[in-house]
């Protein structure tokens, strides 16, 4: 039977934006999934090292480090964009300009991205045009030919363009690493998703690069970083190029694009109370829930957003949920690591609640045992709707930073997407169509030969039973506020904050 799009996607009345130009879906795309950075990058690079005069490179990033390599033999990537501008190419940027480097960011790598496009005649802006204490999530790029639109193509997931992302499905890690808790190892095994599309949804995509790129608003208000920024010329917007037909249809895929922006006193033009239809989207397509939500995702953080989750469960007895999530935390110390543990504990005690035993949660190892960092923010629900993109699991994402994920409405797509991301958990390059019961099985057999003191060969797959969080009372009362208002901050209404929706 044929699927109704207005069934699984939004409207254009419940997207609660009519603010911007967006479609509310397009049809005729073509959509691959790109499974890890290395896969990814080394795509973007044969894209990006056949734009010539006229083409269009626009691209976005949380974290930008200029001397990541796209290949093993490089070259990193702020050279690849500078070869291209040198050929003619338009080359435009927006980068979160990002916190300190003392906090674990990447203010000055994102910076030094920024200028090195600059030098090689493209245009990068350092944009904080956001929240206090939040960010620029997004991560995509679209690249848009003068004389060859047969070729356009937007990659849009959770892929920086910065280390420790080139990684592939050995899981050795990035030889490029970003600091890591010590758990990861020196080079921490990275597993992340990013989808290439082509057709109709490409000029979609650019539509949000370009509601962002033409926004009136001051890059940044605070004086001496306007004054740094006008010296080393990266506070000029020149004019985009008038954006060219939308590519024709390629495929069978229909897309939508979903986002995140919060509500600022200084209002985005293009989403003037907002916009929160990453969390829409899920709270409908739950609904529809009837056999299994598969997800992988970094945080899975508050249970206020859970709850759609946990309401499907409720409401569909035959509902299971397999949830894919890091063993350990980005951050470490005694009170950045259980500031970022409190809100998974919780949310997945909610979940527990709701489905018991049709609810099961795993993290992964590579095949040396060393932990793997799940940084892919991937939903599929009853493969039949499916979303690759930069948002995850919590507050901060549904509501208080910039975020776009991209949802495929396809059953052939979104089975694809999981059964590919079986094979890899489980070292099976057919898995088992019951893959609820083929993950409960590869990960207790996994956890016994760890129990055993690792006797004998390893047993194949790669998951293991995430275990609970268990936190001390004291700490949880310390912590629990600063969780709460530096880690998964709301960025709704006060309207929509106080009625509890999205």
């Amino acid at each position: 039977m044929p699927i109704k799009p207005e069934e699984w996607f939004l409207t254009a009345q419940e997207r609660g934006n009519p603010a911007t130009k967006l479609e509310p879906w397009t049809t005729g795309n073509l959509v691959r999934p790109l499974i890890h950075g290395a896969t990814y990058f080394s795509e973007l690079k044969a894209c990006m090292d056949a734009l010539e005069k006229d083409d269009l490179l626009l691209f976005t990033d949380w974290r930008g480090d200029p001397d990541e390599r796209l290949t093993d033999d490089g070259p990193g990537v702020a050279e690849v964009m500078a070869q291209a501008a040198a050929r003619g190419a338009l080359v435009r940027g927006l980068i979160w300009r990002s916190h300190l480097d003392q906090l674990r960011f990447s203010a000055e790598e994102n910076r030094h991205l920024g200028e090195k496009i600059e030098e090689a005649g493209g245009q990068a802006l350092l944009d904080t045009r956001v929240r206090p204490g939040g960010s620029h999530h997004q991560k995509f790029v679209i690249i848009r030919h003068d004389r060859r639109p047969q070729d356009d193509v937007a990659f849009v997931g959770g892929i920086d363009l910065c280390h420790s992302r080139r990684d592939d499905a050995s899981h050795r890690g990035d030889p490029q690493a970003a600091p890591m808790p010590d758990v990861y190892g020196e080079r921490p095994p990275w597993h992340d998703v990013q989808v290439a599309i082509k057709g109709p949804a490409v000029a979609e995509v650019e539509k949000v690069f370009c509601e962002r790129w033409e926004d009136p608003a001051p890059e940044t208000r605070q004086p001496f970083r306007r004054l740094r920024d006008h010296f080393s010329h990266m506070d000029d917007v020149p004019p985009l190029p008038k954006p060219g037909p939308p590519p024709d249809p390629v495929g069978p895929h229909a897309v939508q694009l979903l986002r995140t922006y919060p509500y600022r006193r200084w209002a985005y033009p293009f989403a003037p109370l907002g916009e929160f239809s990453v969390a829409r989207a899920y709270g409908k397509v739950l609904r529809n829930a009837r056999e299994l939500v598969y997800l992988e995702d970094q945080y899975l953080w508050s249970t206020e957003v859970v709850e759609p989750f946990a309401r499907a469960l409720q409401d569909s007895p035959e509902l299971r949920m397999i949830i894919v999530v890091p063993r350990y935390p980005d951050q470490d110390g005694w009170l950045a690591g259980p500031a970022s543990q409190i809100g998974r504990a919780d949310a997945l005690a909610r979940l527990l609640r709701a489905g018991g035993d049709r609810v099961a949660v795993y993290d992964l190892e590579n095949h040396d045992g060393v932990p793997v960092y799940v940084h892919a923010k991937v939903c599929v629900v009853d493969d039949t709707w499916a979303s690759v993109g930069s948002d995850n699991v919590n507050l901060r994402s549904w509501s208080y930073d910039s975020e776009l994920s991209c949802a495929v409405l396809d059953h052939s797509f979104a089975r694809g997407l999981r059964r590919t991301l079986a094979a890899e958990h489980l070292d099976d390059d057919d898995p088992p169509e019951d893959v609820f019961e083929a993950f409960r099985e590869s990960a207790d057999r996994l956890e016994s030969w760890h129990e055993s003191g690792c006797k004998g060969p390893r047993p194949p797959g790669r998951l293991r039973p995430h275990p609970p969080t268990e936190l001390t009372r004291w700490r949880r009362r310390l912590v629990y506020p600063l969780y709460k208002v530096a880690v998964d901050p709301d960025g709704r209404p006060p309207a929509l904050r106080r009625s509890g929706s999205f």
